[in-house]
């Protein structure tokens, strides 16, 4: 099982505007990126409160639950919040307060074998990078800048815990994937199992 931070930014490494609008990555015409073998292989879904609301809003998900499976699929979806969210008639979400290490195991045994898709935001990224639960970024980097925004990841990020895995160019886009190399938390702790 992997925890996948997968996600588009800007060239300048936003996730979205200030107000949270997504609409930039929409306007892009041309070829665009595929990640529908990702979707389908993620066993459970992980967010941020606005990620979450974002995706309510765009399809209108507590209005039409009926909808929820065909944009999200049957996964658990666990979602960071310390505020009470509407849930769509049927869909398993599960609410979730406070620190990511408190509920790793949690969400791990229900993603079982299947990779974990971490839609964002930054913020929590950043948070399951520090709990050393964040196994691969993959970054679909999309032609257009923004002056401010939410940033890709909230926190200091060395390329001594990055490993390229991949970079491949399709259309405009450019889709970039890096592996994690534990920190020393998690080289610690498999030291002390291993001894």
């Amino acid at each position: 099982m992997a925890v996948i931070y997968e996600t588009a930014a800007t060239l300048n490494g936003f996730l979205a505007t200030e107000d949270d609008s997504l609409d930039w990555l929409f306007q892009i015409p041309g070829e665009q990126p595929d990640i529908s073998d990702f979707m389908g292989s993620a066993a459970a879904l992980v967010m941020g409160s606005t990620t979450y609301e974002w995706v309510l809003a765009v399809e209108d998900l507590v209005a039409h639950p009926e909808n929820w499976a065909s944009s999200m699929g049957r996964k658990p979806v666990f979602v960071f919040s310390s505020r009470d969210l509407p849930v769509p008639a049927g869909a398993d979400v599960r609410i979730l307060e406070g620190d990511v290490g408190r509920h790793l195991s949690e969400i791990r045994a229900a993603a079982g074998d299947g990779d974990l898709w971490m839609m964002g935001g930054g913020g929590l990224a950043a948070q399951f990078l520090a709990a050393d639960a964040l196994d691969r970024i993959a970054i679909t980097v999309a032609p257009v800048t923004l002056a401010r925004g939410k940033p890709l990841f909230s926190g200091d990020v060395f390329w001594d815990r990055l490993r390229l895995r991949s970079a491949e160019k399709v259309g405009e886009w450019a889709r970039l994937v890096y592996d994690i190399t534990p920190g020393e938390q998690e080289m610690s702790r498999s030291a002390t199992v291993s001894s």
